[in-house]
């Protein structure tokens, strides 16, 4: 149970979502552009910042940092004053080291600007292995030394600089992506990072990157060469829209029957989300101010989903889009290739009515790191099943806010504990809700 009401949602169910709301800029960007500052003595300016959790504890470490940060939440624009960097206390770092995976991306940049780094213990959501040893490797390979005798986290020096390597990621990992980018671009040399993610938060971290000064080329094979450079200057950037978020709303439109509109939603970063959603028979019609998702009144039709790396289906598009399969007319398969524990989510849906079985098998045609490993990691949805409104505890980020829509599709009322954890990447999503109709209290 919710310790306070602040972190427990009354939701009373069976109202189509109606309206129109405001996406702003991706969470998986917005943080790694503002920790991208550091890299410069200079002063950075952020457009379409969201007001998210990650966004405030990003804010605070670059403070602990000696980092001037404005952030203007209204109009939506951090301004970063990085002329003067220092480490932080340790103490002061680690009470936030539990809310967030940022830290270790701080390590290049401070390499860069001091010498060391100290990364604290790691927070994030319980979703399955995220080991931070791709990224520890790469700053090794990098010429950075690691000590993890540290009670409290992982020291780092540089004591004759980073140079450039050749390095190799067994599996496209965003953030090793991102730690490789970070530490490269000032690295001597130069570095060839193959294997790498592309996602199109990523290749927004490179065009500030390059704004700032990088040299930065890559190839159709996920490779990434990278030509270090002594200095690099402030950048003026506009994030691009957070499309998990959109996606969220668009699931949550097709659950409900609703109609959303989601304003500043882009196509380009969605076509993948886009051509499943219709498949399933849901609507959409696609402006310059953004995308509007509608249930069209027909029954949904079941469909099969293997999630992947970009430009596949994105993992954090499924847990919400499974709540809508579950009104899904037939069977309908979710292959999960990213995260092997993604599924604990499901366990409150079946307790609301969902008819939803997990299986050790890789459902799907993909190559899969988890075959003939004891991972329940596909899923069967069966509908169409009728949802039930009941209490919920929030076990993460996206599956918090897929409880939520299930709870809002669901006849009845439900109560939705832990809801601070949505916080952590969904702007305001209380006020959204108010403002397409939900009966929330």
């Amino acid at each position: 149970m919710a310790e306070n009401s602040k972190d427990l949602l009354h939701v009373e169910g069976g109202k189509p979502l109606v309206g129109s709301i405001q996406v702003r800029g991706a969470k998986n960007f917005v943080s790694k552009a503002m920790v991208a500052a550091l890299l410069a003595p200079d002063t950075s300016v952020l457009k379409n910042v969201p007001q998210i959790r990650d966004v405030h504890v990003v804010s605070d470490l670059l403070r602990l940092h000696g980092v001037n940060v404005d952030v203007d939440e209204a109009a939506g624009i951090v301004t970063i004053d990085a002329k003067k960097v220092q480490l932080a206390d340790v103490a002061d770092v680690d009470t936030l080291s539990g809310s967030s995976r940022i830290p270790i991306l701080f390590s290049g940049p401070l390499l860069h600007r001091l010498g060391e780094a100290f990364i604290p213990a790691l927070g994030g959501c319980n979703i399955g292995g995220r080991p931070i040893d791709f990224h520890l490797e790469t700053l090794r390979k990098l010429g950075a030394k690691v000590d993890k005798e540290h009670a409290d986290g992982i020291h780092i020096t540089a004591p004759d600089g980073l140079h450039g390597a050749k390095i190799h990621l067994p599996y496209p990992s965003v953030g090793a992506t991102e730690q490789t980018l970070l530490a490269a671009v000032q690295a001597e040399g130069k570095t060839e990072l193959s294997g790498a993610a592309t996602e199109p938060e990523i290749m927004d971290l490179v065009a500030v990157l390059q704004k700032m000064g990088a040299i930065i080329s890559v190839d159709v094979d996920r490779t990434f060469r990278i030509e270090g450079v002594k200095e690099l200057k402030g950048y003026r950037h506009t994030s691009l829209t957070d499309r998990i978020e959109a996606a969220s709303w668009a699931s949550a439109a097709l659950a409900t029957q609703g109609d959303i509109f989601v304003k500043g939603a882009t196509q380009p970063e969605m076509m993948t989300f886009l051509n499943v959603f219709r498949k399933i028979g849901g609507q959409f019609d696609i402006t310059d101010e953004g995308i509007r998702f509608w249930h069209p009144g027909n029954e949904l039709k079941p469909v099969a989903i293997e999630t992947d790396v970009h430009p596949g289906f994105m993992t954090d598009w499924q847990q919400p889009l499974v709540v809508a399969l579950t009104q899904a007319n037939g069977l309908s398969i979710v292959h999960e290739t990213v995260y092997e524990q993604r599924f604990g989510f499901t366990r409150p849906l079946v307790d609301m009515g969902a008819t939803i079985q997990l299986y050790k098998e890789c459902l799907g045609s993909l190559p899969c790191r988890f075959q003939q490993r004891n991972y329940k990691h596909s899923a069967v949805i069966f509908g169409p099943t009728p949802l039930t409104g009941r209490e919920i505890d929030v076990p993460d980020l996206r599956g918090g806010f897929s409880h939520l829509i299930a709870a809002l599709a669901a006849s009845g009322p439900s109560d939705v504990n832990g809801i601070s954890l949505i916080d952590r990447g969904y702007e305001d999503f209380r006020g959204k809700l108010v403002a397409l109709g939900a009966d929330i209290d």
